[in-house]
């Protein structure tokens, strides 16, 4: 009796075991989808995403990717690397992400709703780009945001007000842009320099938070 219960007892644990690495590889795949869609969007000049290959088990031997211990994606880094084309949804899946930087490339587009998905996302670096369109609301759900960097786009619409609700943002900067509408002047926003606003021709300083003219002027 003794000896059926050990082998039930570890066929249960291999099973277990069989089960976690089963789910594992299929969280793994279905990152390497969504990072396999964002490069067939982009045109990648220099080949930098070369080694982006679907085939494989998971993206974490792929260049410009940084995974955790679990095989998770944490980590996208391909700033200034000449990419153009646009931004995809699927990009929202990738909910162990903690860093995207695609800074300083030729980036088209909208910033995806997608994107408020990234719950673990830390820093959303977009800056030096084309991109177009809201900065979405959606973005107000990354409560573990510390710096949004959308500087030198053609950004337009309001700075969403659901950006004051992160208490853990600390650098936002938006200058260079089409924005309009005020300037938030609560929460992170008490600390972030005027600066970060500036040489966006329609956006009002914080003196005319609240009033009617915020909806007007957009």
């Amino acid at each position: 009796m003794a000896v059926a219960t050990d082998i039930a007892a570890r066929t249960v644990s291999v099973f277990a075991v069989v089960a976690l690495l089963s789910l594992t590889l299929v969280s793994s795949n279905s990152e390497g989808d969504a990072l396999y869609a964002l490069r067939k969007s982009l045109s990648d000049p220099g080949n930098v995403l070369e080694s982006w290959d679907p085939t494989l088990v998971n993206p974490c031997t792929w260049f410009h990717i940084t995974c955790n211990q679990d095989n998770r994606v944490t980590r996208v880094d391909l700033g200034n690397s000449k990419l153009s084309g646009h931004l995809v949804p699927d990009i929202g899946r990738l909910e162990h992400l903690q860093y995207l930087e695609l800074y300083k490339n030729n980036i088209q587009g909208t910033i995806p709703t997608e994107f408020g998905n990234l719950k673990s996302l830390i820093s959303l670096d977009l800056y030096n780009n084309n991109i177009s369109g809201v900065i979405p609301p959606a973005l107000g759900k990354l409560k573990s945001l510390v710096f949004l960097r959308l500087n030198d786009n053609h950004l337009t619409g309001q700075i969403p007000r659901e950006l004051v609700e992160i208490s853990s943002l600390k650098v936002v900067d938006v200058s260079n842009n089409d924005l309009c509408g005020t300037i938030p002047t609560t929460g992170p926003f008490e600390h972030i320099p005027l600066n970060n606003f500036e040489n966006n021709p329609r956006l009002e300083g914080p003196e005319l938070q609240g009033l009617a003219s915020y909806d007007t002027n957009c």
